[in-house]
This record gives structure tokens, C-alpha cells and sequence, in this order.
């Protein structure tokens, strides 16, 4: 009698520990707007066009990429090959250039200086303006 007595007690409390540990688990799982994850939060930019003409046309983006160019491919903005150093942007906005048959290329800039690293490679700054403007070749 004293065996079934102990079972119960050590059941009983094996139970109330596994409910507890179910609860802790269960409410892990809940709300989670107070942890900010930098990698998917949403980020805006300006994003500019500029023809050869001198046409300009202006996007606003927002996006959860962590790359400049990631967001315009994803828009549908951008397009190009990928080489030994990245995108080779050859359309933009649905203009494509071939520097070795006409001499133009798609320039890149960001907050209007030449850009000194890649668009596959620039990370997101928040409310910056990006550029993609013709340059015919001297």
C-alpha cells in the first residue's frame, strides 16, 4: 500500500512538472513584436532611373531585403548576369544597354556619389536614394 502511495506522489509531481515546462513552452511561442530582427525589418529607399536623355523617374521602395540590389530584383527593376564580382546590372526599368555593342553602361550611385561597392553588395540604409543612371562611354 505504501508502493501505490508513492507511485501517486511521484506521478502527480512528474505531471505537475511536465505541465509547467508545456506552459513555459507554449508561451515562448507568443507575442515576439518586442524582439526586432534588423534582417527582416521593413526599410524604405528612394530609388532613381535616369536616362540618356536626362529623363528621370523616381520609385519608392520598401522592402525587408538586406541589399540594394536584392529589393530592385525582387521589384523587377534590375536585371543583369552574375559574374566574379557580382551583378552586372544591364537593364534597368526595362532598358537594356550592352556597353560592348553601344558604349553604355548602368551607372550606380547612392545618395547621388558614384557608388564604390557593387548594388548586389550595398546594404539597406533606411531613407537613402539609389541611382541607376545611362553613361555612354567616352
Amino acid at each position: 500500500m505504501k508502493n501505490v502511495m508513492n507511485n501517486k506522489v511521484v506521478l502527480s509531481v512528474l505531471s505537475l512538472v511536465l505541465i509547467v515546462a508545456m506552459a513555459l513552452s507554449f508561451s515562448a511561442c507568443g507575442n515576439d513584436s518586442n524582439v526586432k530582427d534588423d534582417a527582416k525589418a521593413e526599410k524604405s529607399f528612394t530609388f532613381k532611373v535616369v536616362d540618356l536623355d536626362g529623363s528621370e523617374k523616381s520609385f519608392d521602395i520598401k522592402t525587408e531585403a538586406k541589399t540594394v540590389g536584392e529589393a530592385l530584383v525582387n521589384e523587377g527593376l534590375i536585371s543583369g548576369t552574375t559574374g566574379d564580382y557580382g551583378l552586372m546590372v544591364d537593364t534597368v526599368d526595362g532598358v537594356k544597354y550592352d556597353y560592348n555593342a553601344d558604349g553604355v553602361y548602368w551607372a550606380f550611385y547612392i545618395n547621388g556619389e558614384y557608388a564604390m561597392s557593387g548594388v548586389d553588395s550595398t546594404d539597406i540604409t533606411d531613407g537613402a536614394t539609389y541611382s541607376f543612371a545611362a553613361t555612354k562611354a567616352e
